[in-house]
């Protein structure tokens, strides 16, 4: 499964940002997808998920009400949409496609079988 991040960037704080995670083939459509984030010398983090119709979508606390994650499957990309950004919103992203079909098991990194290169956003005060 190949998952590419983009859309990644530095800009101030308080502005919007919308990230992609092409899957190339669609070989992701029947699963989960989630994004998680990565400070340096910090333990990856939980943002979101979406299930593998969209009808489900989870958020960690520090993204509920200011993410916003949605998934084309036409396309066989998910976005991440980040508005009202925040400098300790700063890190590297990675969105990672998970087997299981248990909404609980979306919130951990261990429960995701495969892994973007991830995108790095930079947030400026």
């Amino acid at each position: 499964v190949q998952l590419v991040e983009s859309g990644g960037g530095l800009v101030q704080a308080g502005n919007s940002l919308r990230l992609s995670c092409a899957n190339p083939g669609g070989t992701a459509s029947l699963y989960a997808l989630g994004w998680f984030r990565q400070a340096p010398g910090e333990a990856r983090e939980f943002i979101a998920a979406i299930t593998y119709n969209g009808r489900g979508t989870y958020y960690s606390d520090a993204a509920e009400g200011r993410f916003t994650i949605s998934r084309d499957s036409s396309e066989n990309t998910v976005y991440l949409q980040m508005n009202n950004l925040k400098p300790e919103d700063t890190a590297v992203y990675f969105c990672a496609m998970s087997k299981s079909y248990y909404s609980a098991d979306y919130y951990s990194s261990v429960n995701y079988d495969s892994w973007g290169q991830g995108t790095q956003v930079t947030v400026s005060s």
